[in-house]
């Protein structure tokens, strides 16, 4: 049993957090609202959290059985259940299967968008696993994208416009750590003497990746900010959303942790320093209050206006 828990990556759900990111800035224009009409919304949105950690681990089982003979080869990846023969490829294709049917069916509850999302992620899932995730650059770019829909559908979730400047920030953000998960492959597997591993996109170039690591986490800073400080946030927060620009700094400790860990190969999972790493940690948990704060913590919003100039006229703060 403990292996076939290790085969869904359990750990690995917490990718599914962006299904969250929709319902947690939509919740504060709900002040007022009794909680007895938001359980609705909050029930589809955990109902379409769990539809993607199964359907995301339906792939892992998918994944490990095909990538066993390479994995094999890796110092740190020949540990998964199926390469290391804990599990039998027939027993995690039957497992995958299975997840994958019910992950299905609890998106189709919650709402036919949902479902359709669902079957999107899916096809680009069966597209990664069968062609692309050879392809370098486009691999992680079809990675990227699956993490869009993730939070594409937890806007479909709650019935509510999808912004644009979330999917893109999301996008981003992701693509540096698909990037970073490649970095943390090669430097782990070049660092155990007599490793026969080759990265299947191509990324062996460490000068190349570097300069898409860079491209990458410029972007996804820069398109944090460009929210932070738009109209279309001081619209919908008024000067709260200053306070999403503050907390920016705590976006590029994170970013640069990520990188030195996976250039050092510590690990071979970005997600994993989530709780192997106490600046990641710590930084993590100070922008999750830092923003629950800004959202749900009215006085915030005066402070900011008091002490930062405000130049969007005609909107107040909320």
């Amino acid at each position: 049993m403990y292996q076939l828990i290790r085969l869904m990556r359990p750990g690995d759900w917490s990718k599914n957090a962006f299904v969250l990111l929709a319902l947690m800035f939509w919740l504060p224009s709900q002040a007022g609202v009794p909680l007895t009409d938001l359980q609705g919304p909050i029930v589809s949105t955990i109902l379409t959290f769990i539809a993607f950690s199964l359907v995301a681990s339906g792939f892992y089982c998918f994944n490990d059985c095909f990538d066993a003979e390479k994995d094999r080869r890796h110092p740190i990846k020949r540990r998964r259940p199926v390469a290391c023969g804990a599990v039998s490829p027939g027993t995690a294709m039957f497992l995958g299967a299975v997840l994958l049917i019910v992950g299905s069916t609890i998106a189709a509850v919650v709402n036919l968008s949902v479902g359709v999302v669902l079957v999107v992620y899916a096809l680009m899932q069966v597209g990664y696993n069968a062609k692309l995730k050879y392809v370098m650059f486009l691999d992680v770019i079809t990675i990227a994208t699956g993490f869009g829909l993730r939070a594409a559908a937890g806007a479909l979730a709650i019935d509510v416009q999808i912004s644009i400047w979330l999917v893109g920030s999301v996008f981003f953000l992701t693509l540096y750590i698909g990037f970073v998960k490649r970095l943390a492959d090669l430097t782990s597997a070049r660092m155990e003497s007599g490793s026969q591993w080759k990265s299947p996109a191509g990324y062996n170039n460490l000068d190349e990746l570097n300069w898409l690591l860079g491209l990458s986490a410029c972007l996804a800073i820069v398109t944090y900010l460009m929210y932070s400080l738009s109209e279309h946030a001081a619209m919908l927060f008024g000067a709260r959303s200053m306070g999403f620009a503050l907390l920016s700094p705590l976006v590029l400790l994170v970013i640069h942790r990520f990188y030195h860990r996976a250039l050092t190969g510590k690990s071979d999972s970005p997600i994993s320093s989530l709780w192997e790493d106490g600046v990641v940690t710590v930084s993590c948990l100070c922008f999750l209050v830092g923003t629950l704060m800004v959202l749900y913590v009215p006085i915030i919003g005066q402070v900011l206006q008091d002490v930062f100039f405000y130049g969007v006229p005609g909107i107040p703060t909320p």
